[in-house]
């Protein structure tokens, strides 16, 4: 079921309504109903993959109590190893299966041998790179001893499968999200309205910013030969605002949704396009992963207390590591070597940030120094996306030959200015908010702004938003 669908604006009010009439100390109840919403609202799709979430919930609920049951470190490792290896193992499966078969055989073709290899068609069930890594979470803090072992199965089952962030994130740790099902909630009025003002600000972000670029996108990456630099340059500018204003519109109604629910998410994008270095932007773009790969990838691997060698090792694996996440393409594992890449030199200085925390911090507008540093950053991004968004590794250097030997062809450019001036609204908007939480975490305008500021954006997506339910883009990972 999507967000921006007529069965989820009917969906949502129900099961709201719902929930908080079952009453503030009827949590069982509460996360009963939440199960069987989240199980509609994924199998909505295709029921059949509801087999693999509640595999993935008992497993990782068993292994919870068998981890809770012994002290003996094998007997520890080896319930970790099987949490790893089922989770790991049906992740590869479903979404890396075809990769590496076709991957072998073009290596064995292009040694002169014939390769005669199973094909299948193996559909990708969605979110399941976002729900493993959340199982995943709960059964490595458990062996790690950071969190206690969870008795009850419903609020765990109600944990694995929530529905507002099921399916494309925020990544939720088990010692954050898991303790919220396990107290009573009650119904909290600002909370509601806050979380009402964050759906809002993703629907605008994702209806009018992410899906009226989108098309564009698909025209200029889908003619190679015939389009020239320049109109390459403004689509890989064009998704590079597509993939934000829709993935982070994503976040914003996830984390709003479950707000409404008297639950608290953690925040998945701040602001990443000022960041003014790449280690800046990965604390601010797609956190929860970002954290994750931190916490359970890279600080295992040594993290930084070993020599620079081996720190810059750590730092190109988590990277290439994150790219393959991502997909089963080599455009996308070079994506995240790249970015392994452009972290070297932060590495390599071994000292902080010349930047205060908050870009142009109680300024206006940025000096000249952190300006210069935001648009190098952001080209460092802009050069990365032609491999996120190029079909494959070829067609982004295709792409790349166009940038640099075909720059200006004469065409004609005036079908993007109207999409231009739609995606810099919302970066100017935010960029005026960018201490906040989003876009429209406005508590403290007085109530006549602030209506007149729904009233707006809500009639911006009336008048340009994209109606049809269109997919997030992240499905696809």
């Amino acid at each position: 079921m999507l967000f921006n669908s007529i069965p989820f604006a009917i969906f949502l009010p129900l099961v709201f309504a719902v929930y908080w009439l079952l009453g503030p100390r009827r949590r069982q109840l509460q996360n009963i109903l939440l199960i069987i919403a989240s199980y509609i609202f994924y199998g909505w799709w295709d029921w059949r993959f509801l087999l693999l979430i509640a595999a993935s919930s008992l497993v990782d609920f068993l292994i919870g109590l068998g981890l809770g049951k012994t002290e003996e470190q094998s007997r520890r490792k080896t319930l970790l190893v099987c949490s790893l290896v089922f989770n790991l193992g049906i992740l590869g499966f479903f979404k890396y299966f075809n990769f590496f078969v076709d991957s072998f055989a073009l290596l064995v073709t292009s040694l002169g041998l014939q390769a005669n290899m199973p094909a299948l068609r193996i559909i990708l069930p969605v979110g399941i790179s976002f729900y493993t890594f959340q199982t995943l979470s709960y059964s490595i803090d458990v062996y790690r001893r950071q969190i206690p072992t969870v008795k009850d199965p419903i609020a765990f089952f109600a944990f694995v499968s929530f529905f507002p962030q099921l399916v494309a994130g925020p990544i939720e740790r088990a010692k954050a999200l898991l303790p919220q099902f396990q107290k009573d909630r009650s119904f909290d009025p600002d909370k509601a309205r806050s979380g009402l003002r964050q759906i809002l600000w993703g629907f605008f972000k994702k209806m009018v910013v992410a899906d009226t670029l989108a098309p564009h996108v698909e025209s200029i990456f889908a003619n190679t030969p015939q389009q020239d630099g320049l109109t390459y340059l403004i689509g890989t500018f064009f998704f590079a605002l597509q993939v934000y204003g829709d993935f982070s519109g994503y976040s914003d109604i996830a984390i709003g949704t479950a707000r409404l629910f008297g639950f608290n998410l953690m925040q998945n994008f701040a602001f990443p396009y000022y960041s003014r270095d790449i280690g800046e932007f990965w604390r601010r773009w797609h956190i929860s992963l970002s954290t994750w790969f931190r916490d359970y990838l890279f600080i295992p691997l040594g993290g930084s207390r070993c020599t620079k060698q081996r720190r810059a090792l750590n730092i190109l694996i988590t990277f290439t590591v994150s790219g393959f996440w991502h997909g089963a393409d080599w455009s996308l594992v070079f994506w995240g070597a790249l970015h392994g890449l452009y972290y070297m030199p932060l590495m390599l200085r071994d000292r902080p940030s010349p930047f205060p925390e908050t870009p142009a911090e109680g300024k206006l507008l940025p000096g000249p120094r952190e300006f210069l540093a935001m648009v190098g950053t952001f080209g460092l991004m802009l050069f990365s996306f032609i491999f996120f968004r190029g079909e494959s590794m070829t067609h982004a250097f295709q792409i790349l030959g166009q940038i640099i030997f075909h720059p200006f062809r004469g065409l004609d450019y005036s079908p993007y200015y109207e999409p231009i001036l739609i995606a810099f609204v919302p970066l100017i908007w935010e960029w005026g908010h960018r201490t906040k939480q989003f876009g429209l975490d406005v508590p403290e305008y007085p109530a006549p702004v602030r209506w007149a500021l729904y009233v707006l954006v809500i009639a911006g997506i009336l008048v340009f938003g994209k109606f049809g339910a269109q997919e997030f883009i992240y499905f696809q990972f």
